[in-house]
């Protein structure tokens, strides 16, 4: 059995005892009974932490240690994955089978993807007369939040150590646990003390004095449009570099002749991942109102297939909400596209289990574009259904949102496809169901965010540029 109750915290290479009082509960959602505790942290804690990163900070780190360190996190990360598989599940309420691949597969093919990136990287070029160095940033502040609570570590802290950047982590007070798992990965790997802290605790003591501390020089926080809109302000005090991944609001776009039954069944599978708590999920699907009808059947027979359940059951494809907070969220948003006029196909806001934060697999027809629906995300396994009048309808209502995070369009021939996609407003868009690429570049429009995860474009965001113009009688 795990132990999931903690009291220390990971600073300048060690466990220590926070400065803060006090800890955090951690409820399985699954249960609704506390299955572990965090500290919560203090101010002084997050100065200690910031203190041990600048001291760790060598802005001439070769790229040879840099790889040594990357590899051992890895390594000693890998090893731990059942463990964090089963410490996601819960915490967080992820089926087993989601935990078991994309909670901690994905992160684990994205950390890989990361070594790739930095073994082959070119950190200096020649421009003219000029000689360009990429070098480390600085100390990485970053924030994560508790849907992916893997991923979303690995994504920023693995290109931070790649690019030779200390960090100092706040992980969710909803899913810690597992960031704590991590942790321990990366004390095993033996890293120089100050290269990766941990501090958790209240996102408005932790997470405002990370955004707003001096001796921060990039901010990377995932979470909420509101919670990013906070943090870059407090960022912009101190000039810092600031990386913001937000919310989203997806578009699945069907035009007339795409394959409309791979369509459904892939957007469906898509909308509901991880319980519909996915950032990216494409939940507005737009359907051509020639083939309305024939969507909607397709997509109440794919949803009956959407069993909800215990997420220790293998058989589970959707586990309940994360929290109390977010089951709520998520049932206000149905009640509320009910009254909006939305036609309510599958599901609803009843309360389907005795115990645990559960929501019934949602899907509502004929939403209004500018409703609340059409609008704003639920996260949660709710799916907007909306009919188009034609190709330029499609466009219209894809791009009509503030966000513009992720989504999908299927033409009748990659070229139609992907000529459409090339005005839509996202920042990543799957093409008549392309794959997952961990090394492409990921991040918003809009209101969805600024910069991008993943990959080099994820690498480069930790490293400064410095230009140096040498004399002509250097060749």
């Amino acid at each position: 059995m795990h132990d999931y109750n903690r009291t220390s915290l990971f600073i300048d290479g060690g466990w220590v005892t926070p400065a803060g009082a006090g800890s955090i509960d951690v409820v399985d959602p699954a249960t609704e009974e506390v299955i572990g505790s965090v500290p919560s942290g203090s101010s002084d804690d997050v100065d200690a932490a910031v203190a041990a990163a600048r001291r760790a900070f060598d802005p001439l780190i070769t790229v040879a240690e840099r790889k040594d360190r990357l590899a051992r996190v890895i390594a000693a990360m890998e090893k731990r994955l059942p463990d964090i598989a089963e410490t996601i599940t819960r915490e967080m309420g992820a089926p087993v089978r989601i935990a078991q691949s994309v909670q901690t597969q994905v992160p684990l093919a994205v950390a890989n993807g990361f070594a790739d990136v930095l073994a082959t990287f070119e950190f200096e070029e020649r421009v003219g007369n000029s000689l360009v160095i990429r070098e480390p940033y600085g100390v990485v502040g970053a924030i994560t939040p508790w849907n992916y609570p893997l991923y979303q570590v690995v994504a920023k802290v693995l290109p931070a150590i790649a690019a030779g950047c200390p960090v100092v982590l706040k992980p969710s007070n909803e899913a810690p646990l597992s960031v704590f798992e991590f942790i321990e990965a990366v004390d095993e790997a033996g890293l120089p003390a100050g290269t990766v802290n941990l501090v958790s605790g209240s996102g408005r003591v932790i997470g405002e004095r990370l955004a707003e501390h001096p001796d921060v020089d990039v901010l990377s926080f995932t979470g909420s449009t509101g919670v990013g809109q906070r943090v870059g302000e407090l960022a912009a005090g101190s000039i810092k570099k600031v990386a913001l991944e937000l919310g989203g609001k997806s578009a699945n776009v069907i035009l007339e002749g795409g394959d409309l039954a791979t369509a459904v069944k892939v957007g469906v599978g898509n909308a509901f991942l991880n319980g519909g708590q996915t950032c990216m999920a494409w939940t507005r699907m737009l359907v051509p109102r020639s083939r309305y009808d024939e969507a909607l059947e397709l997509i109440t027979a794919a949803v009956s297939r959407y069993t909800v359940g215990d997420p220790q059951d293998p058989a589970t494809r959707i586990g309940p909400s994360a929290s109390k907070s977010q089951w709520e969220t998520v049932r206000g948003f149905i009640e509320r596209a009910e009254n909006d006029g939305a036609r309510l196909l599958v599901g609803g806001a009843d309360k389907i289990r005795d115990v645990g934060y559960y929501v019934a697999p949602t899907v509502f027809a004929d939403v209004d574009p500018e409703s609340e629906l059409g609008q704003e995300e639920a996260f949660g396994p709710v799916l907007a259904v909306i009919p188009t009048r034609d190709d330029a309808d499609a466009l219209r209502i894809a791009n009509c949102t503030p966000y513009g995070l992720s989504g999908a369009v299927w033409g009748p021939d990659v070229e139609s496809a992907t000529t459409f996609a090339r005005a839509v407003q996202t920042g990543q868009l799957d093409i008549n169901g392309g794959m997952y690429n961990p090394l492409a570049p990921f991040g918003g429009y809009k209101k969805s965010g600024v910069g991008r995860e993943l990959g080099r474009f994820g690498f480069e965001e930790y490293l400064q540029t410095k230009s140096l113009q040498l004399p002509k009688t250097h060749s």
